[in-house]
């Protein structure tokens, strides 16, 4: 409820600033399309000074809601449209912008350095609960990962656990940064991130012996990975269709690199 009023306010925002430039572009949706939405949005404003381009989190979920109901020009997503939300809004069109791995990751002081796909999924499933069954120390695991609504949670759950359930106790948090957060504050903890999200605070772990990077991503090699969409309430117009058009370009992709996310050209 709080994120929705957030945005709610946002909104206001928009509306209350077309008076000082001439044309807006509201984005809204996946936190990890927007570092590239962030960046892509400065540049694009330097090019078009008439422009105000707003930009904000809230999940996959709530961007393509927000696209679909006609609260915002374009809705950031993390993974595929549903059949559901393709039912609600029979007209979205989903443009993808790049792709993306997910890293599954552990506090830098876990000595696990890798996992088989199958040991991740029942970890995350609640089937293997200590970290001895994997060859790590005789302590509980602690499964943190993303919030419903999150394109990452789905695009996890699709790609990992197939037809498994989360664990139901799992931890839930709102956004890439705040699991990256709480597995770098706990020894036992482990999660998933987008790969643009990983640092030094956390320990990516290569899984069936692959290493999650961009080269790994780009050539099929690593397992957990997905493409990451512009989302639009039909065939994007405009100066809609021109921010699209620039996130595309080679200067928009290179932003795309500069993120830490793989090229989509």
């Amino acid at each position: 409820m709080k994120l929705l009023v957030s945005l709610f306010l946002i909104l206001l925002l928009i509306l209350g600033c077309v008076g000082e430039k001439e044309e807006t572009i509201s984005i809204a949706g996946s936190t990890t399309v927007q570092p590239i939405m962030v960046k892509a949005a400065d540049e694009f404003m330097k090019k078009h000074p008439d422009i105000m381009v707003f930009v904000q989190g809230g999940g996959s979920g709530t961007g393509i809601r927000f696209v679909g109901e006609g609260t915002i020009d374009i809705g950031a997503a993390s993974r595929e449209v549903t059949e559901e939300e393709r039912k609600a809004y029979p007209n979205l069109v989903a443009t993808p912008i790049a792709l993306d791995g997910i890293a599954v990751i552990v506090n830098p002081e876990n000595p696990v350095n890798d996992l088989t796909l199958d040991q991740v999924r029942k970890i995350f499933a609640g089937e293997i609960r200590n970290w001895k069954e994997v060859g790590g120390e005789d302590a509980e695991i602690v499964v943190v990962i993303r919030e419903e609504g999150s394109g990452t949670r789905k695009a996890f759950k699709e790609l990992v656990l197939k037809d498994k359930d989360y664990a139901i106790n799992a931890l839930q948090k709102q956004s890439n940064g705040a699991v990256r957060k709480a597995v770098a504050g706990n020894k036992n903890a482990i999660g998933y991130i987008g790969l643009g999200y990983v640092d030094n605070s956390v320990k990516a772990l290569r899984i069936d012996g692959v290493v999650p990077t961009r080269e790994n991503v780009k050539n099929g090699s690593y397992p957990i990975s997905r493409k990451l969409y512009l989302i639009t309430n039909g065939q994007p117009q405009g100066i809609v269709k021109e921010f699209i058009d620039f996130v595309l370009s080679e200067e928009g992709q290179r932003i795309v690199e500069e993120a830490r996310y793989i090229s989509i050209k």
